[in-house]
């Protein structure tokens, strides 16, 4: 693949032309000169578009598909051409497919399904069998077949015993374990944030206590196994000073939050429109604000859509019976770009690439092209005609966002909308 990018804003600290104007001159899918003018004499690919932006390649740390089993939400193939097209080079793979992705049998058939696509895709093995919380999945087998994790999507693991076990079994590996942060037997049926507003309407509540006492108890747990672990989709504001306590002790830790839990608070739910209904639920305006602070400061390492595509029999019924999820992949930039500055939003859609295992390319002579192209500036409501996936769930339909996606280049492809 060869292109001459035309015009672009460099976003990369790590490039000597960060925040510069330039061209760039891409050859059998690497970078062979960066420079304020290049000329096409070989009459390559040109790429001119409004405002073009380009960073390094995005990465996703939880995005759900659907296949094996669930190809009626979506399939490997569209989903990661929806993530191509919003900007994301690479994703990391749920295990939540039927069956659940639990061997490195499983893992090479994700691998094998997404070869040739621009958008790298990483699985994450189950870290129970079957997803069931009861006993440890093939873990060293799946790391050695290519998983870059292992976590029961949206699972807790209830036992604190087999979660201590998780820990010190895979750091035999350098294996990265994940625990959702949920103490079942406190959220009970709740399906939203537990406060005055699931009273008024009727709805049980899921308190920010279920996600804070499974925190406090999986960090006591990694302090005893001198372990390594992500919590992802974090939402209260006790949980992130639990986690920044536990950093400032040099425990290995990070953690996730999803892009929707930045911008709703419960109040959404008084529509009783299911694409509010997401886990963790949404929490409260000051939950919000520790979130924000969270990311600042660098507490929080990364931010994720939780991309989970679900179809409308699942949603559209009553609030109760619905299932989790919003898809977030088209709309994660928009979002992100209309809470932090271009700058900010970049670093953390880069940010979790090194904790996962995935290798970053800095925009300089020599390294592969993996980039992500956009443009910063431009406004627009988000509907249904910006929507790629299979299923339409979006939490973000008719949400004013800032900042669109025009595509990527990366694994000597080019993928654009324009």
């Amino acid at each position: 693949m060869n292109a001459l990018v035309k015009s672009a804003t460099i976003v990369d600290p790590k490039s000597d032309f960060h925040n510069k104007t330039v061209d760039i001159l891409i050859e059998k899918g690497v970078i062979t000169n960066i420079s304020k003018r290049i000329s096409n004499p070989k009459n390559y690919k040109e790429i001119k578009l409004d405002n073009l932006h380009v960073s390094q390649g995005w990465f996703d740390s939880s995005v759900s598909f659907g296949e094996p089993g669930f190809e009626e939400r979506e399939t490997i193939e569209n989903g990661l051409k929806t993530a191509a097209y919003s900007g994301f080079t690479s994703v990391a793979v749920n295990s939540n497919t039927n069956p659940v992705i639990d061997s490195n049998a499983d893992i090479s058939f994700l691998k094998s399904k997404a070869e040739k696509h621009a958008t790298s895709l990483y699985p994450i093995g189950a870290l129970t069998r079957h997803g069931q919380g009861k006993d440890l999945a093939e873990l060293f087998d799946m790391k050695n077949a290519g998983a870059v994790a292992f976590y029961d999507y949206q699972h807790p693991v209830e036992n604190p015993n087999l979660m201590k076990l998780a820990l010190q079994y895979a750091s035999n590996f350098d294996g990265l374990v994940c625990s959702f942060p949920q103490e079942s037997r406190i959220s009970g049926l709740g399906v939203m944030n537990e406060n005055v507003t699931s009273t008024s309407l009727g709805l049980k509540g899921n308190p920010a206590l279920a996600e804070e006492l499974q925190v406090a108890r999986d960090l006591f747990l990694l302090e005893y196994t001198e372990g390594k672990l992500h919590i992802p989709t974090i939402s209260t504001a006790k949980s992130v000073a639990l986690i920044k306590a536990a950093k400032q002790k040099k425990l290995d830790v990070t953690c996730s939050v999803a892009l929707h839990n930045l911008i709703f608070t419960d109040k959404e739910l008084t529509t009783f429109n299911t694409n509010f209904k997401v886990l963790p639920p949404l929490r409260s305006q000051s939950d919000i604000d520790a979130l924000i602070e969270g990311l600042k400061d660098g507490t929080i390492d990364m931010v994720t859509s939780d991309h989970n595509p679900i179809d409308i029999e699942d949603k559209k019924i009553e609030f109760d019976y619905a299932k989790y999820g919003t898809i977030g992949l088209e709309s994660a930039f928009g979002a992100l770009n209309s809470v932090f500055t271009t700058k900010k939003a970049v670093e953390l859609l880069t940010k979790g690439k090194e904790r996962f295992g995935i290798e970053s390319f800095p925009i300089v002579v020599g390294n592969k092209a993996n980039l992500s192209l956009f443009n910063p500036n431009e406004n627009y409501m988000f509907s249904r005609e910006h929507i790629l996936s299979r299923s339409k769930n979006s939490i973000f339909d008719n949400k004013e966002l800032k900042g669109m996606a025009y595509g990527i280049i990366a694994n000597n492809k080019i993928i654009l909308s324009k």
